[in-house]
């Protein structure tokens, strides 16, 4: 009976053998390249479960279908217009677009991939920065110079089977050498550009403050010019009143008026009014108005009277 069933276990293990070589998964992070004899007969990208003819005859490599990520640690030293140096950090985002041509070029060797693609990176960088300024790949110009990058890669790598997603600047440095300097001429760039702003500030203060007065000028002006009119007119009115209360009793008025000029006059206890008694000034002292029953009180200055300090 053992006799029997080692030869059958031997033949169901070769058959085993033979239908696992005959068989291979595709998963879905990866490529499947079916060789023959050492040449691609089949590229497959679907995932499952597929049949091929046993070694020798066909043998299968995977090759990876996820996106990719080439980060150089170390920064690559690159000149710009001005000659100066900057160390400058990218990466790279791709992939393996055409799994056949991919193959052909690299031999599925990922690392010999990634080495080609830096250097094409390390061109293509260096094409870029060279004609720039060092601030315009540090502020002005940093999207558009990861936009050539990438197009200009995307165009070389396409030839090789490989599809560049992105590409990023994540770091631009000054080398020691050179960035007290560039330092230096950034915060002179920044001081003149603040003293250009102030300079404006100034003279649109000196405008402004100019508009101002010369508003405040009219507006004084036509207000000085209105209470003239308004004292004109005031005085013209009171010269009416005057002339008609003058019309009605001339007597009466001069007489007012009169009081108006004693009451001026003395008006301070300390006021010494040097001028003869019998003048016309003090008419209504020693003469009584028409129609008075009674003379008019004499005021009586203090001091030495009139008469006596009279020469």
């Amino acid at each position: 009976m053992n006799r029997i069933l080692m030869p059958l276990a031997i033949v169901a293990s070769i058959l085993l053998v033979i239908a696992v070589s005959c068989t291979f998964i595709v998963r879905e992070r990866e490529y499947a390249l079916v060789f023959a004899l050492g040449e691609v007969r089949e590229v497959i990208d679907e995932p499952g479960l597929y049949f091929k003819l046993p070694p020798p005859f066909q043998n299968v490599v995977y090759l990876d279908k996820r996106l990719l990520t080439i980060d150089d640690s170390e920064a690559e030293r690159i000149q710009t217009a001005e000659k100066k140096n900057l160390l400058i950090d990218a990466y790279v985002k791709w992939r393996i677009a055409d799994p056949r041509l991919y193959y052909v070029t690299f031999g599925g060797n990922e690392a010999g991939a990634q080495a080609r693609l830096q250097a094409v990176i390390r061109d293509a960088l260096n094409a870029s920065v060279n004609r720039r300024t060092v601030n315009d790949v540090t502020s002005k110009e940093r999207d558009v110079i990861m936009t050539e990058i990438r197009d200009n890669v995307a165009k070389l790598a396409g030839s090789v089977g490989v599809d560049v997603v992105d590409v990023r600047l994540k770091r631009i440095d000054f080398v020691p050498e050179i960035s007290e300097s560039v330092y230096r001429r950034m915060e002179a760039e920044r001081k003149r550009v603040a003293n250009e702003q102030r300079s404006i500030g100034a003279a649109e203060g000196e405008r402004i403050r100019a508009n101002a007065e010369r508003q405040r000028d009219e507006i004084v002006a036509e207000a000085y010019a209105k209470a003239q009119a308004l004292m004109g007119e005031g005085d013209a009115e009171a010269s009416q009143v005057f002339a008609e209360a003058y019309q009605r009793d001339e007597e009466f008025y001069r007489f007012y008026r009169s009081l108006e000029a004693y009451r001026a006059s003395f008006k301070d206890r300390n006021d010494i009014l040097v001028v003869s008694p019998d003048s016309d000034f003090f008419r209504y002292f020693n003469d009584m108005p028409n129609g008075m029953t009674s003379p008019v009180p004499r005021p009586v200055p203090p001091g030495p009277s009139p008469a006596s300090a009279a020469p």
